[in-house]
């Protein structure tokens, strides 16, 4: 099972230096990494996307913890989150197929952020479930380049999980 953990740590040199070499001497593999400034000043958010059962992730909590400049560490995989990754998206473009590209992209809700004479490239902001789904869509078109950012995640503070909605949802449906 893929665990999303989010860790606060104090903002300075070596930090995230110290969390990789932690896991890569544990052999584990980081899946999906995202870093930036958090709330509050001298504090970064770390959001990091882990492959393993309950207890390899209580064991990673647990050193993590022991590291000096790691202020907090929360597995937020089972708690309502918004959680959003962006991806950057070069597909190959004809005049013929430029229309449906473009038309793909409004039912994703994706951006063009720029044509060329023979490709388009496309913004997405969503889950990942989003992200993975457009790719699917748009490969048989051709795709040049992706660029992906790790996935970011803020808990619910209105404790409405919606996973848990959809789902609903879709047996309703």
């Amino acid at each position: 099972m893929k665990h999303t953990i989010s860790v606060l740590v104090e903002d300075e040199a070596g930090v995230l230096s110290r969390i990789s070499s932690l896991f890569a001497r544990r052999g584990f593999n980081i899946e999906s990494l995202a870093v930036g400034p958090a709330e509050q000043s001298g504090i970064s958010r770390i959001t990091m996307v882990v492959p393993g059962d309950d207890r390899v992730i209580e064991q990673l909590t647990k050193q993590l913890y022991k590291l000096i400049n790691v202020l907090k560490v929360q597995d937020v995989t089972e708690i309502p989150c918004v959680e959003r990754e962006l991806m950057l998206l070069k597909v190959n473009a004809t005049s013929s197929s430029r229309s449906e590209i473009v038309e793909i992209a409004q039912i994703f809700r994706a951006r063009v952020v720029d044509v060329a004479e023979d490709s388009v490239t496309l913004e997405v902001v969503g889950d990942p479930g989003k992200m993975v789904a457009i790719v699917q869509v748009l490969q048989k078109f051709g795709l040049r380049e992706i660029a992906r950012t790790g996935k970011i995640s803020l808990t619910r503070e209105s404790g409405v999980n919606t996973e848990l909605l959809k789902s609903l949802e879709a047996k309703v449906s």
